[in-house]
């Protein structure tokens, strides 16, 4: 125990056995002589409260103490971005470039293309000066081979931990943010760097992508019929392996170049033979390149969904490679070594990370290559190919048991070999001259950031010390005098806290047992049953806020005061909360007339109860209920009892506008009227509401038929759009119904829908008559603004889907399916903020004069019908956002990343069959209106892992490398 919490414990030790009524003057100089004066000398450890000259707990213990210097600065030290000794250069991950990462180092470390990247010229002669350079100017690289150079440059000899390589990666015209293919991007990119390099005159740097990567097989078909041979020669830099249904990569290679028979409609035409016969077709290697790309196809094209999908099965390879068995021509060295495999960590073909753990060739010793980061492997953490899945499956294959000099994974995409030789190699590739002198400019600039970080680190220091001596020194002048006696009031009132804290639990079983006794005449008390429920937490939380807790009253009293604004909250809050036994008051401060909500207890446990709540309200039985409660509920049966009675009456006589069937319509006029009659569809809303549920709702007594007409009295819908669009807003009646509404609602505007035949003899046309007719100038001004409100809107409700497993949402042709079964269609309406009157009719309290009706509050109610017409039923798996028309696309999928956990490049978004896909775009343009509901669609791995087979799916369209500078040559 801390020594001044045992001189606190010592000083009130006395508290728990003397009452508070007998507190004597000699408890008091004990409780000051114990408690108070270790807070003169400075010994406590925590600020007293109630001793103002207690200087402890306002930071004291930290300034007075010794102080380490990191606690000055928050500024890295700068050495952490220094290249280690004897270490590789990492690369920037841009955002999803990661791909692009790992071919850069695998590539670097070949060390024959790095060396005829080096003695490729450089293009570049406005930035050398003679044999310097120009100090003011940035190097820019012109060509692919020029920020190759540079970056190898760096790669080998910056004095940086990692390096940027945007250039690059701008330079091809990559989307930073888009994860790509990375076999595809090692295909295209290998292309493009032969040709750029086929125009160089120096043949060792001419023909390098040849010389390494480049080899040589035959399609080779026999025909069975007369053993006629055709060959046709082609050049690989990558062998594709199919891997799916084995486990050695020897496997792989076997099926790559097993028979393929041609019979019935696959027979192959044979020139000797002039007819199609049945024949044979293999593959034949001819010739191995110095470096062999083993390409293990992983991710494949399903023709159910349409799109890729990753296969994570794990496949065996050695680290020794013979291929002698494999090629056509014997007796050559065709014995290779792994150098590198390249990695992609995920179970989904379209989303993950990639990684590479890379042979260096001089040293022999194998590193991981995860962007920034280069970590050696060695011992136990000597497993290639394996890495941690970032989305473990719930159905993983457990890793087969592997013997020395092999290795299995299941993430592995790509294998490099490279061809073995008996010497091991001694190039040591020099960085030319113009190149080396930009890389010393770059560790010159590196060299001053360094320098200027640690000096910023130092002033920092410094002044901190600085700081820590004069509060040292502040410290010691601060006066502190004696405190000769201690407020009485205070020592009683703390003594009865602890004292009762102290037996609080004695009392808590004590006051269980009077509760089970049977009260009998007057002596009892009401007490709150929640109150009762929660006594025990209620009296201890009391107790600990008397007691002051002593860690929260120093952080209030010694700095760590809550600015205004929170303090009224708090207050706010804690006023709001109830106290013992106030969950038994009525409004009126009075006893409640729900006997359901208390119970009488004893005289005993009452007492025994207000020793800890000494201010609650007390009760006794014989108390009456509050008078004006009684009253307000008479009045609320009475009220209850007519509404019901209204309900019924107004059921009866409109029984099928009520059930809503039989109901007229104008696309499909009936033949027996010739008349129909018009009201809002929110008034029969509002009434059906009343009617299914009196007792919880006001009854409506103004149809509020001027909501439906403008400012000059004017019809707001044409006959074609009441059939169409506007059919939602307006409800047709019978002529019998409206009688029938006539006698038991006040009507405002009668508003008629009329069917007349035009022509003296035989007619043939039908017209159809509004009364009032349509006023075209405000139709128009309505439609403008519906359409600005779509537009400008801010501030509304879309809802976001998220679709798994392809399935099809429906909510359009089923609806109900979606809605909890629980909710019915009152409960699911929204509540009207108090006080909100709708400016289309009036409810009852007896008003029969109609609200005058202005064009702002007609406007306002257009706007309102709008959102209701519009109002979309929220179903299971979507998520109510808010959004604004001005916002982008780009800020809308970081609303969803939040709610959904979808990183803004994996979220595929659609409206109405419509792929939303620029990001710059508001949503105003991309046609998002209020209510809207967005189809999301993630790339990420689906739940059900092992119906998959262990193969991970998405549905989602891709454009690969279109656009980019891979594809322009």
């Amino acid at each position: 125990m801390a020594p001044r919490l045992q001189l606190e414990k010592a000083a009130w030790r006395w508290a728990e056995t003397v009452r508070p009524e007998e507190v004597s003057q000699e408890h008091i100089e004990t409780a000051y002589r114990i408690w108070l004066e270790p807070c003169i000398r400075g010994v406590c450890r925590r600020n007293c409260k109630g001793n103002p000259n207690c200087l402890v707990g306002i930071g004291e213990h930290i300034w007075l103490g010794e102080i380490d210097e990191n606690s000055f600065h928050n500024i890295d030290d700068p050495n952490c971005e220094r290249r280690k000794k004897n270490s590789f250069v990492g690369l920037t991950n841009l955002g999803a470039t990661c791909y692009v990462n790992t071919f850069l180092q695998v590539w670097f470390l070949n060390l024959e293309l790095r060396q005829a990247l080096y003695l490729c010229p450089s293009t570049c002669s406005d930035y050398v000066m003679g044999d310097s350079i120009q100090e003011e100017k940035d190097y820019e690289p012109q060509t692919i081979c020029e920020h190759l150079q540079y970056l190898f440059a760096l790669l080998q000899n910056s004095n940086r931990r990692y390096i940027d390589p945007s250039g690059f990666v701008k330079a091809l015209g990559l989307d930073t943010g888009q994860q790509q293919d990375a076999q595809e991007f090692s295909k295209l990119f290998m292309s493009l760097l032969e040709d750029t390099l086929s125009k160089q005159k120096n043949p060792d740097v001419r023909n390098i992508v040849q010389q390494q990567f480049c080899g040589e097989y035959a399609y080779v078909t026999v025909c069975n019929q007369c053993g006629r041979e055709s060959k046709l020669l082609s050049k690989f830099y990558e062998l594709e392996l199919n891997i799916q249904g084995h486990k050695q990569l020897t496997d792989c290679i076997s099926e790559f170049l097993k028979e393929e028979k041609l019979e019935g409609d696959n027979r192959y035409f044979c020139e000797n033979c002039q007819s199609k016969q049945n024949a044979t077709r293999k593959i034949r290697l001819l010739s191995l390149p110095c470096t062999l790309n083993l390409q293990l196809m992983r991710f494949v094209f399903d023709r159910q969904t349409g799109h890729k999908k990753k296969l994570n099965t794990y496949i065996g390879f050695s680290e020794i490679l013979d291929m002698e068995p494999y090629v056509e021509h014997k007796g050559g060295s065709y014995v290779y070594e792994l150098s590198a495999v390249l990695i992609h960590r995920g179970v989904s073909a379209y989303s993950g990370h990639y990684i590479a753990h890379v042979k260096d060739p001089q040293s022999g010793e194998w590193y991981k290559f995860n962007d920034e980061d280069i970590e050696k492997m060695e011992g136990k953490k000597l497993q290639l190919g394996i890495e941690e899945d970032l989305e473990p499956s719930k159905s993983q294959t457990r890793k087969p048991k592997c013997g020395k000099g092999t290795h299995c994974s299941r993430n592995a995409y790509m294998l490099v070999y490279r061809l073995q030789t008996q010497e091991k190699p001694n190039t040591i590739v020099q960085v030319p001259a113009f190149l080396q002198e930009l890389v010393d400019r770059d560790n010159s600039k590196f060299e001053e950031w360094c320098i200027e970080m640690a000096e910023m680190r130092k002033q920092s220091v410094d002044k901190g010390k600085a700081k820590h001596e004069e509060v040292k020194e502040l410290y010691q002048r601060l006066p502190a005098g004696a405190v000769k006696a201690l407020c009485k009031e205070c020592v009683v009132e703390r003594c009865r806290v602890l004292r009762l804290k102290n037996q609080l639990n004695e009392d808590y079983k004590t006051v269980n047992n009077l509760l089970k006794a049977t009260v009998k005449g007057n002596d009892g008390f009401w007490v709150g049953k929640s109150s009762l429920r929660s006594w025990r937490q209620l009296a201890l939380e009391q107790l600990d806020e008397q007691d002051g807790d002593v860690d929260q009253s120093n952080g209030k009293m010694n700095g760590n005061t809550l600015n205004k604004e929170e303090s009224k909250e708090e207050r706010k809050e804690e006023e709001e909360e109830l106290n013992f036994n106030e969950d038994i008051l009525c409004p009126h401060g009075e006893l409640c007339i729900s006997e359901n909500e208390r119970r009488l207890v004893s005289k005993d446990a009452w007492n025994k109860l207000q020793q800890y709540f000494p201010k609650a309200p007390e009760f006794p039985s014989y108390r009456e209920c509050c008078s004006q409660c009684k009253i307000l509920e008479r009045e609320g049966e009475e009220n209850e009892a007519l509404h019901k009675m209204i309900a019924n009456e107004q059921k009866t006589s409109l029984p099928n506008l009520f059930q809503d069937k039989n109901r007229p319509c104008l696309s499909n006029w009936p033949e027996d009227t010739d008349v129909l009659y018009i009201v809002s569809q929110f008034f029969v809303e509002e009434w059906r509401k009343f009617v299914r549920k009196p007792t919880r709702c006001s009854p409506v007594s103004s149809v509020g038929n001027s909501a439906l007409l403008c400012p000059h009295g004017g019809l707001m819908f044409t006959f074609a759009s009441m059939t169409k669009e506007d059919s939602k807003l307006i409800a047709l009646i019978w002529p019998g119904e409206w009688q029938m509404i006539q006698k038991l609602f006040v009507v405002d505007h009668v508003i008629k829908i009329t069917r007349t035949e035009v022509g003296d003899v035989n007619p043939s046309e039908t017209q159809y008559i509004s009364e009032p007719k349509l006023c075209p100038e405000c139709r128009e001004g309505l439609l403008c603004q519906q359409q600005r409100d779509l537009r400008e809107y801010t501030q509304a409700t879309i809802y976001v889907h998220k679709v798994v497993d392809n399935k099809k949402v429906m909510k359009d042709s089923v609806p109900e399916l979606n809605v909890s079964s629980s909710e019915t269609e009152e409960d699911k309406e929204e509540a009207k903020p108090d006080g909100e009157k709708d400016p289309d009719f009036n409810q009852s309290n007896g008003g029969t004069k109609r609200q005058k009706i202005t064009h702002q509050n007609y406007i306002a109610y257009q706007k309102q019908v709008i959102r209701r017409s519009m109002r979309h039923r929220k179903v299971r798996g979507e998520k109510a956002l808010l959004v604004s028309a001005n916002q982008t696309l780009k800020e809308l999928k970081i609303q969803i990343m939040h709610a959904f956990s979808v990183a803004p490049f994996d979220q595929n978004l659609s409206i109405d069959g419509k792929i939303l896909s620029d990001d710059c775009a508001t949503l105003g343009t991309l046609g998002v209106i209020p209510e809207s509901v967005i189809l999301l669609k993630a790339d990420e791995p689906i739940a059900d892992y092992a119906a998959m087979d262990d193969v991970m799916q998405v549905c989602m369209p891709e454009e690969g490398f279109k656009g980019t500078g891979l594809l322009g040559h």
